[in-house]
């Protein structure tokens, strides 16, 4: 069995973050979002991966992930030039697949479930296609399914009035007859090929469809709200500290705390969990609980929790506690003392800021 992750959408819900990065490539906990759905892959027993990228994040990928050597991986890199569809993105992915099964897995997801079991239920019961549900409070924003005597009965893509509350969640396995079904379906009426309806000519042509109803935590990344919530995930997972950095004697570290090499930590107060990158400089500081903050990041005179600090990023002198923020790589958030008080921004398309009065 190969993989496919799906990683040629534009992100633009977590833009301006996106213009910069693609959104799979975003750091949770300091680490690639999509590397998490890597390393569980990984486990199931997959070594050969295909990513399906667009045009401008192709490179991207390439510099982080390379050849995908160091997670054990073969990883091989598929252009979505236009975006017409998820079914649309396994089409043109036939020649890496060829006549092999494969799972389908959405690179902006994370979910908590074992991949492996899900491989296995799908081979013990010899599907033609297996995917994972779970109940959601806003159905019409998923492709959700319809399930009857435990059996799937229909699947619709994003129905405005649900008959049911089981999402699509992301993660699908496919025998090579998916092909077929996809050459018989048409652009919906977003013009674009629906796996959706690739698996529903699946049903109505009398083909094994299963389905695992999973109650887990899983979560899209699609905005910044859900990367902060991602992130708050995986920090509650940290069950150990290691300090490779220097905590001078007027600083207290406490709970589950990673620091990277070269951080110094100076008359500051660090709540865990947290993991700090390398070479960051913390001074006159609080650091509070599911905060992550990545390499060369400089943090003076603020207090800081809840939130992800990107790379290179520079805080200073701030009057209020930064709380639920997503700092981007190499900005610069700082209070100036300079007359007339007034406040000075540049900021990006798409961006959110909130003012205390």
């Amino acid at each position: 069995m190969k993989a496919l992750i799906l990683c040629a959408g534009k992100g633009t819900r977590l833009r301006p973050l996106t213009f910069t990065n693609a959104k799979p490539l975003i750091p949770i906990a300091n680490k690639p979002t999509i590397v998490y759905s890597l390393e569980m892959i990984k486990e199931a027993g997959i070594n050969e991966v295909g990513i399906v990228v667009n045009p401008d994040n192709k490179k991207d990928f390439e510099e982080t992930l390379g050849n995908g050597s160091q997670l054990g991986l073969e990883i091989t890199y598929i252009v979505q030039e236009e975006p017409k569809g998820l079914a649309h993105a396994v089409a043109i992915s036939e020649e890496f697949l060829k006549d092999d099964e494969f799972l389908m897995y959405l690179g902006d997801n994370l979910v908590t479930v074992d991949l492996g079991k899900f491989v296995k239920e799908f081979n013990n019961k010899d599907m033609d296609s297996f995917i994972l549900l779970t109940p959601v409070e806003d159905p019409s924003r998923f492709g959700i399914a319809i399930i009857e005597d435990g059996q799937v009965r229909k699947v619709m893509e994003k129905p405005k009035d649900p008959p049911s509350n089981l999402a699509i969640i992301g993660v699908y396995i496919f025998k090579p007859i998916v092909f077929e079904a996809i050459k018989n379906i048409k652009p919906s009426w977003r013009g674009e090929l629906e796996i959706t309806d690739a698996i529903q000519w699946l049903l109505e042509n009398e083909k094994n469809v299963g389905a695992h109803i999973v109650y887990g935590w899983w979560k899209d990344t699609g905005k910044p709200e859900d990367l902060i919530e991602a992130n708050r995930k995986v920090l509650e997972q940290l069950r150990e500290s290691s300090n490779e950095g220097i905590i001078y004697e007027n600083s207290t570290v406490h709970g589950n705390v990673i620091i990277g090499k070269g951080t110094r930590i100076l008359n500051s107060v660090i709540r865990g969990p947290i993991i700090i990158g390398e070479n960051v400089l913390i001074s006159d500081a609080y650091i509070g609980p599911y905060t992550s903050i990545g390499s060369n990041v400089t943090i003076e005179n603020a207090e800081i929790e809840n939130s992800i600090i990107l790379d290179r990023a520079t805080i200073a002198n701030l009057d209020t506690r930064l709380d639920s923020s997503v700092i981007g790589a190499n900005a610069t958030v700082i209070h100036s003392d300079r007359k007339p008080k007034t406040i000075k921004l540049v900021v990006g398309d798409y961006s959110k800021i909130e003012i205390p009065k």
